[in-house]
């Protein structure tokens, strides 16, 4: 079922992931002895919502056949990183409570794609 990846799917691809890594090493040094506990860890949840949709989006990209499905995974998982951990990052370090607004629409990003990456493995005959 691997296919080949376009280079900016690919580039979308590392970029999560390396964000991933890279907030979560920033969370774990840098903000450790600036912000409170119970901001870190807001800060911890964005960091592995954002962690495992890099790593569901990888397996988008490179394991799901060509269709709407998979196009529908590939553009929710990446908008959910943005609105749920992105939010949360936000909120970790000291923004209006109000943002805490955006991250439910980041919840059913996440939840949109993963329906949809089950989607494009039951229509290409991926599952049974």
């Amino acid at each position: 079922m691997r296919q080949r990846v376009p280079g900016a799917i690919a580039f979308l691809v590392a970029v999560t992931g390396a964000t991933a890594v890279a907030f979560g090493a920033f969370g774990a040094h840098a903000l450790r002895t600036r912000i409170g506990a119970d901001a870190l860890a807001v800060w911890h949840t964005g960091v592995e919502y954002h962690f495992w949709h890099a790593l569901a989006l990888l397996v988008a990209a490179v394991g799901l056949p060509e269709g709407r499905w998979r196009k529908a995974a590939l553009a929710l998982f990446p908008l959910g990183i943005l609105l749920f951990s992105g939010s949360l990052y936000a909120l970790a370090l000291g923004a209006p409570r109000w943002t805490g607004a955006i991250t439910p629409f980041g919840g059913l990003c996440f939840i949109a794609g993963w329906l949809a990456l089950g989607g494009a493995l039951i229509r290409g005959r991926g599952v049974g």
